[in-house]
């Protein structure tokens, strides 16, 4: 059995290959919700309300995974460095932990979401005439709650024991599943937005199932076994701790999701819900190799860290940051000289395509800066800086998109100009913060020793 030691051979080669497994993994798990969008946005006579109406659900969808990252992204870096420091005993603790924690989370937010559904809903922004599409896919996409925490949550301690290539396949086997049905439900059995939640269902429940039939082989090397859970106060404690960061992410994505979604609503209507709707599904597509390559990067810079290998961890932050930058040059090069080509991905409407051209430009403007995030945010989690790590999260969204978000469609008769010129600002201000701290706080110690 390997033991997938990551002090060993060369660090870019040690990244790219967690990092392309994972990165084809964010790309497989995308679909998920772009192929949901995709044959939504083309149900004939009411393809844009039934979108902007999934739209909706984003900020509750974008929670769910909050609390999957919670304990596993909070758990896996732990994990790591165990198995740098070859306490292979407290490394399997973690993850039996984070397993439970995943469980019983699941449990009570199942509970929380239906009995709060309708008032949340209208909360984030929801009209008479968009609810009921809403309404109609949550309910469905809520009973597969503990399939989306365990599908996410332990697929991080797949890759956190080296086997990229298997958590790729874990989330390979549902999203194929995925693509098939739903064609199948939305269409042949004309089933709308709730065909495309049951097809979601039915396939992260194939992959949950396959996620846990791996850690409980003998192929892994830490074993699980799903039938036992195990509740320790201080490593739960830890883990989530650690975890907050990537909830924190996660959650006040959510939370810009709904504020953006109000404003939205006063200053433009239906319309521009749907907009943002697209900006949100071409930004996670053009995001999925940065988060590949950072996601790729934790485990290698986490189990040198745990090693002492100072000088092998800035040589895999430094690879990391370089080869990032240059993509989300690229990609901001492709939004500005083709943007009807990613619109037209999710919708050809007239009306739509007039307003959503001009919103992605200002959206994306500077999108190579959201490289800084990244690197910074992830050198933080891999490292088990949790506080830094949780005060970047909260600090892009909640201290500078937020407040944008509010005051910028009133300054200069701006509206929803104001809500999208929010992003591109808090990637220029936030990534520089995040990355200019990681410097001197890791950066150069690590230099020193």
């Amino acid at each position: 059995m390997a033991d997938n030691d990551f002090t060993k051979g060369s660090i870019p080669r040690n990244i790219m290959n967690m990092a392309v497994p994972m990165t084809l993994a964010q790309i497989i798990n995308l679909l998920y919700n772009i192929v949901d969008r995709i044959y939504i946005g083309r149900i004939p006579m009411e393809g844009t309300m039934a979108l902007t109406g999934l739209g909706l659900t984003f900020p509750i969808l974008t929670i769910l995974s909050a609390f999957a990252n919670l304990f596993g992204m909070g758990g896996a870096p732990l994990c790591s460095i165990a198995r740098g420091r070859r306490d292979q005993e407290r490394a399997g603790n973690i993850m039996k932990c984070s397993y439970t924690l995943l469980i019983l989370t699941a449990v009570v937010l199942t509970v929380v979401c239906f009995v709060f559904m309708k008032p949340v809903l209208y909360a984030f922004g929801a009209s008479d005439a968009i609810y009921p599409y809403a309404k109609d896919y949550l309910k469905i996409y809520l009973l597969g709650t503990i399939f989306v925490m365990i599908s996410l949550g332990m697929n991080n301690f797949i890759n956190a024991q080296g086997f990229g290539k298997i958590g790729m396949y874990t989330v390979l086997c549902g999203a194929v599943t995925n693509i098939i049905l739903d064609p199948i439900l939305i269409f042949v059995f004309h089933m709308g937005v709730q065909g495309a939640a049951t097809a979601t269902v039915v396939s992260q429940g194939l992959s949950a199932v396959f996620a846990l039939r791996f850690l409980s082989s003998p192929k892994a090397i830490l074993r699980l076994n799903p039938r036992e859970f195990y509740l320790n106060g201080a490593l739960a404690k830890e883990i989530t701790a650690m975890g907050i960061s990537g909830f924190t992410l996660a959650a006040t994505n959510g939370a810009v999701q709904i504020v953006c979604n109000a404003q939205l609503q006063q200053f433009g209507g239906d319309l521009y819900i749907g907009v943002m709707t697209i900006l949100n599904s071409v930004r996670d597509i053009l995001t999925m190799p940065v988060t590949g390559i950072s996601n790729g990067a934790q485990p290698v810079l986490g189990f040198n860290y745990g090693a002492g290998e100072g000088k092998r961890v800035k040589q895999g932050i430094r690879f990391m940051t370089i080869s990032c930058l240059g993509y989300t040059a690229l990609a901001w090069l492709l939004v500005v000289l083709f943007p009807e080509i990613f619109i037209h991905i999710f919708n050809s409407g007239k009306e739509l395509m007039q307003a959503a051209v001009p919103a992605l430009h200002i959206y994306f403007f500077g999108f190579i800066f959201m490289t800084l995030q990244f690197a910074g945010q992830a050198t933080f989690v891999a490292l088990g800086k949790a506080k830094q790590a949780t005060f970047f999260s909260i600090f892009r969204k909640i201290i500078i998109v937020v407040p944008l978000a509010l005051i910028l469609p009133h300054a200069g008769d701006l509206g929803v100009n104001g809500v999208f010129l929010s992003e591109p600002i808090s990637n220029l201000v936030g990534g520089i913060a995040s990355f200019t701290t990681m410097i001197f706080m890791i950066w150069r110690k690590l230099e020193k020793k």
